[in-house]
């Protein structure tokens, strides 16, 4: 008996190899064969070809073994350190810019004040400081001018800034 391009000899075991594709849910309900259409059945059932014993694959050397997952760990803590230090920047500036806003006001509310004298200016100056959460470490008034340094304390971070409020001065003549 001829089949294809070899031959077969009488009485030799003929292996029948048939592609199964997985059964859909009402396939297997109704007893569907999950057969291609081009496959013939043979009416016997199929045998699994003889072969040698499936050897395992090769695996790689045993020092690569983790090493994933030592990079996953440097990758990670990397990434913590750089988050951190975006953290403590963010913090930098929010506490340079309170200090700023409470050197400027507190600036302000001394110079509206610096006719009642230098007492009544600087502890206007304290008042809006205190309100800003700022304590004011210097007051100057000198004439209209008045110079305030505040500081204001947020997390590690403490900027002191200085401010001065007063009247415009006088354009240089040309």
């Amino acid at each position: 008996m001829t089949r294809g391009r070899g031959r077969v000899r009488e009485g030799a075991q003929v292996v029948v190899r048939v592609r199964v594709r997985a059964r859909e849910p009402a396939q297997a309900r109704a007893g569907g064969l999950g057969r291609e259409p081009d496959q013939a059945w043979t009416g016997e059932p199929a045998q699994a070809p003889a072969q040698a014993p499936a050897q395992a694959p090769a695996r790689a050397p045993a020092r690569d073994r983790g090493s994933a997952t030592v990079w996953g760990v440097v990758v990670a803590t990397v990434l913590v350190a750089v988050f951190g230090g975006v953290l403590l920047l963010g913090q930098a500036v929010v506490a340079r810019h309170r200090a700023a806003a409470a050197a400027d006001l507190a600036a302000l509310a001394a110079a509206a004040t610096w006719a009642h004298g230098p007492e009544a200016a600087c502890a206007a100056a304290i008042r809006v400081a205190v309100a800003q959460a700022a304590r004011v470490t210097g007051c100057v008034v000198t004439g209209e001018v008045v110079e305030v340094t505040a500081r204001a304390p947020t997390g590690p971070f403490a900027p002191g800034l200085r401010s001065r409020a007063g009247p415009p001065l006088p354009r240089e003549p040309r």
